[in-house]
């Protein structure tokens, strides 16, 4: 090509290679990237904002005990015995016949995986045992002193690379977020927030210091290509996977934080410490969606959300307005797939919550978590299919993801049309209640570590 080529002749020599239709849409969609520091490095058009797009009143929030509320730890609590009776005796019918049916989804090979998927993370702990952690002290050196913002850059980098998708941090305040801290965490313990030098725990309590101030909450991915085959066995894995990744993820970054001189506080089991989506909005990872989970801008619902609570003065991440809550108002596409028909279809959230199971005090399209988990029995797994179906769940990778995502976030009014394209090009009629492809046919493909591509995001701080 000549020196002196313009940029439009540029742009039309590879027209005629073919690659302007692929380029174009990343040049409509302004797909440069903020230099803004300290968040991630997303496209210009997801703004940064004060207050997050779910509408709070904090002064109606209130800390809960998570063993005693919520649908997961106390089921039995809103139904009859009777009925939980029932709903075993179908779950364990329905496991035996369709393993010995070879159902699609629910074959020896299924089920194997599922097994394995569950295996090899190490226990959760709310404290590690300080005789294991190699602190500053026995280094004999002093602990890691930096600005906020340095540590904020230090700890997203090192939790991304033990396996993390996006980090993001919020500074605790005693009258609005420190009530997303459990009163009592799944181990009946109470989360006693004190005037101390360090964590401890006890029979039945846990001490966090009022110095540790900032929640760091990331996420970690989920297979796309594992998640539309709910709810099947293949769906489930995924999500076991997952969790047991995390793991492994929290246990590195205590064992990070603690050598850099700091306590590191985490979940002491699944879903403990804090309530992990609500923290997931505050710090920017996304914004709350119709299935009443975070939605993120990386990922769409492809994730699961965790947290580790610190001494370590760090400089928050600011919530997000990337038009995901918005794009929920015009798109019911996970309450219209729903088989127990427990998600909403109104168009506005509410700030009337649904069951003892959800805490007050923001808007919202509250789930009826009865209906939901009911029908985890008589699949055998949980459920995922509201995951699976979520227009932003796919990989970001293609040109149409890029322009919705532009187009979300800019001009909601095109919202119903994004929705009605995503059901032709991702989501094939299937029978209500199955998966969107054959769980056999995941067998066959080839996909990459742990079914995620980590190439659709990156953490970068200048």
């Amino acid at each position: 090509m000549p020196e002196s080529l313009t940029r439009r002749e540029f742009m039309k020599e590879l027209g005629k290679l073919g690659a302007v239709a692929s380029l174009a849409p990343m040049v409509v969609a302004g797909e440069q990237m903020s230099d803004k520091p300290y968040s991630l490095k997303r496209p210009s058009f997801i703004k940064e904002v004060d207050e997050p797009t779910t509408e709070i009143r904090w002064d109606e929030v209130k800390r809960i005990a998570e063993g005693e509320v919520t649908a997961r730890r106390s089921f039995s609590k809103y139904l009859s015995q009777d009925r939980l009776d029932k709903l075993t005796e179908i779950r364990t019918a329905n496991m035996d016949k369709y393993i010995k049916e070879g159902r699609d989804g629910y074959t020896l090979k299924d089920h194997a995986l599922k097994s394995g998927a569950g295996k090899g993370g190490v226990s959760r702990v709310f404290i590690q045992d300080p005789e294991k952690v190699q602190t500053p002290e026995k280094l004999g050196v002093p602990n890691w002193t930096g600005t906020p913002e340095e540590a904020t850059m230090i700890v997203s980098a090192a939790l991304r690379h033990y396996g993390a998708g996006t980090v993001g941090v919020t500074e605790l305040d005693t009258n609005t977020t420190e009530k997303l801290i459990y009163a009592k965490d799944p181990d009946g313990k109470e989360m006693r927030i004190e005037d101390a030098d360090m964590p401890e725990e006890g029979e039945d309590y846990r001490v966090i210091p009022k110095k540790a101030r900032w929640m760091i909450t990331y996420t970690v991915q989920m297979s796309e290509e594992a998640m539309i085959r709910c709810p099947t066995h293949l769906g489930s894995q995924t999500t076991s996977l997952t969790y047991r990744r995390s793991q492994n993820v929290q246990e590195r970054g205590q064992f990070f934080l603690g050598g850099l001189g700091y306590m590191a506080m985490g979940e002491s089991s699944t879903n403990a410490l804090a309530i992990a989506p609500a923290f997931g909005v505050m710090s920017g990872l996304g914004e709350l969606s119709r299935y009443n989970r975070l939605l993120t801008p990386e990922y769409g619902s492809m994730v699961r959300v965790f947290k580790i609570l610190t001494d370590l003065p760090m400089a928050p991440t600011k919530p997000i307005d990337a038009g995901l809550l918005e794009y929920c108002k015009n798109c019911t596409k996970c309450a219209d797939h729903c088989p127990s028909k427990a998600l909403s279809f109104e168009k506005e959230p509410t700030w009337e919550t649904v069951g003892g199971w959800n805490n007050p005090g923001h808007k919202a399209w509250f789930e009826d978590s009865v209906k939901c988990r009911s029908y985890w029995y008589e699949t055998g797994n949980n459920c995922g299919i509201c995951f699976a179906v979520c227009p932003f769940a796919s990989k970001n990778l293609a040109s149409f993801s890029k322009v919705r995502d532009y187009m979300a976030a800019t001009v909601p009014a095109f919202d119903g049309t994004l929705k009605k394209i995503d059901d032709l090009l991702y989501t094939p009629y299937t029978e209500f209640g199955k998966p969107q492809k054959t769980a056999e046919s995941w067998w066959h493909e080839n996909h990459p570590d742990y079914g995620i591509h980590t190439d659709q995001t990156v953490r970068e701080t200048s």
